[in-house]
């Protein structure tokens, strides 16, 4: 039989006392699609990352073609044909998507000046493949699901024997995905090796050939997709069984009928328009719809994100004249961002500091000194309502698991007793067992009186979560969807314009 392409043996990380990885084992073969999976924290970005270069093992061996190698640098891991798209987006926003999708070469050039033309034609060619993104665009300008597809054809321009993707799908549309998964099944009949990083256990089994599980930084097995089952690769990844990944809804009639949110034709003058609808105490409302229907966009008008033309929103019967965000915070109304990295959480502090910033005013003392003894013990509170996986609550927030890092998202809202919370993409590029306990907590929020709107691309999540359903489409309510109406083709029908519901009123 051939070499295989990679081989990892024994690998070891450490970052201080904690271990990422222990004697870890894997192996890719030539032109196949192999899925790793683990949840949050399981070691599976660590090991990603010390492939490409990024970070250098504390102990063990990395092959290529059966050659011991040392991939010192991202520089270096380039010509042994190893290419890695990060699930954070890691573009320069001011540079164009061309710039960007060369950035590697253009950086090599010893020639004086940088023929443009020919790059943004290669370029294009390369992105049409993906998306009709112009590449004369800066990467500022581009919503998320256009940067992740701006990564994926940054990857697809190296000469790249071996390709790591890394939750590739959690920012794109249905559309999108599709389009990259031909693409892939393109790069394996030519001969090109794929590591797919998921939790999305339909593409998982549509896509791999073989799928290798890590728990708690330890490598536990490695199979052929035709011998397992997703249950079987949820219950390796876990060490567990899980019973219910949607808390049970509410019964009809459960709700008290009180409207805690009122939203009255709120309009922006561009992206949404004459929005209106309630939210009652008790339930979880989410709202559908495709990636660039407004569904963010209506969310931050709500929350003085966005500026407002029109409409007005009411909070258990009072206007709540909000034109910053400042303004929704102070009278309860705080949003989650999709974009964890950029606006959910700061990176570089540490977990208290994320969980203290929003209510900083509250544990200032008299002459304006902060109270850390109540700022820890605030945080220390929080985490553990939370169950945040953390050596402790001084550790930087950059040393957590995206799913932790997500949990620390919330607790930052949580800190400040919310009223409503408004939650966008709340468990994207999170593991199964880290969005168990994310959905609970949002039942168990709702259930304490507050008030929760959840957005989501995902379809199983808006139909297992929501106890009732606004489909947006080009800006608008499209309609509403009751729990005894809620189907996946019940929402592409109103997303799509093919389909009509009853209208959803500001009453609800």
């Amino acid at each position: 039989m051939a070499e295989p392409v990679l081989t990892i043996h024994g690998i070891t990380k450490h970052f201080g006392a904690v271990k990422a990885l222990t004697d870890v084992d894997f192996t890719l073969e030539r032109g196949e699609v192999h899925a790793l999976c683990g949840e949050n924290g399981a070691g599976k970005s660590t090991l990603m990352n010390i492939i490409a270069g990024v970070l250098q093992p504390t102990e063990g061996e990395i092959r290529v073609d059966g050659k011991a190698v040392r991939i010192s640098s991202p520089a270096a891991a380039q010509p042994l044909g190893i290419g890695l798209v990060h699930q954070e987006i890691a573009l320069c926003p001011d540079a164009t998507v061309a710039e960007n999708m060369f950035m590697a070469a253009t950086n090599r050039r010893r020639a004086p000046f940088m023929n443009y033309r020919a790059l943004e034609r290669d370029a294009q060619a390369v992105m049409n493949r993906l998306a009709a993104i112009d590449v004369r665009r800066k990467v500022a300008d581009l919503p998320i699901s256009s940067q992740q597809l701006v990564e994926i054809a940054k990857a697809l321009t190296l000469d790249c024997r071996v390709l790591i993707l890394d939750e590739p799908t959690a920012a794109l549309t249905e559309t999108e995905a599709q389009q990259l998964f031909s693409i892939i099944r393109d790069l394996k009949a030519n001969g090109m090796s794929i590591i797919y990083i998921s939790h999305r256990m339909a593409e998982i089994f549509s896509l791999c050939d073989r799928v290798t599980v890590f728990r708690d930084g330890r490598y536990v097995c490695t199979d052929r997709i035709a011998d397992v089952t997703p249950d079987d690769v949820v219950r390796r990844m876990v060490g567990r069984e899980i019973t219910q990944l949607y808390p049970d809804k509410l019964d009809a009639g459960e709700t008290s009928g009180e409207i805690i949110l009122e939203v009255d034709g709120i309009s922006d003058g561009m992206r949404f328009h004459d929005v209106s609808f309630g939210l009652r105490k008790g339930e979880i409302l989410g709202i559908g719809g495709l990636i660039g229907s407004g569904r963010t966009e209506i969310a931050e008008g709500i929350c003085g994100l966005r500026p407002r033309t029109a409409g007005t929103v009411r909070l258990h019967g009072d206007v709540r004249p909000i034109r910053a965000y400042s303004d929704a915070v102070k009278a309860g109304i705080v949003y989650l961002s999709e974009d964890r990295k950029g606006s959910g959480v700061f990176l570089e502090m540490s977990i208290a500091q994320n969980i203290s910033v929003l209510d900083l005013k509250a544990l200032t003392n008299s002459v304006g000194l902060l109270n850390g003894r109540a700022e820890a013990a605030l945080a220390d509170d929080s985490a553990r309502r939370l169950a945040v996986r953390m050596s402790g609550i001084e550790a930087p927030v950059k040393s957590l698991s995206g799913g932790n890092q997500q949990k620390v998202a919330i607790a930052k809202q949580l800190a400040v007793k919310p009223k409503v919370i408004l939650m966008d993409e709340p468990t994207r590029g999170i593991d199964v067992g880290a969005k168990a306990e994310i959905h609970r907590l949002l039942r168990e929020l709702a259930s304490a009186g507050i008030g929760i709107i959840v957005i989501s691309s995902e379809m199983p999540e808006l139909l297992g979560l929501s106890d009732r359903l606004l489909v947006v489409r080009e800006g608008g309510i499209a309609g509403e969807l009751g729990a005894d109406e809620m189907s996946e083709e019940a929402v592409i029908r109103l997303a799509s314009g093919m389909g009509s519901a009853r209208a959803a009123d500001h009453a609800a």
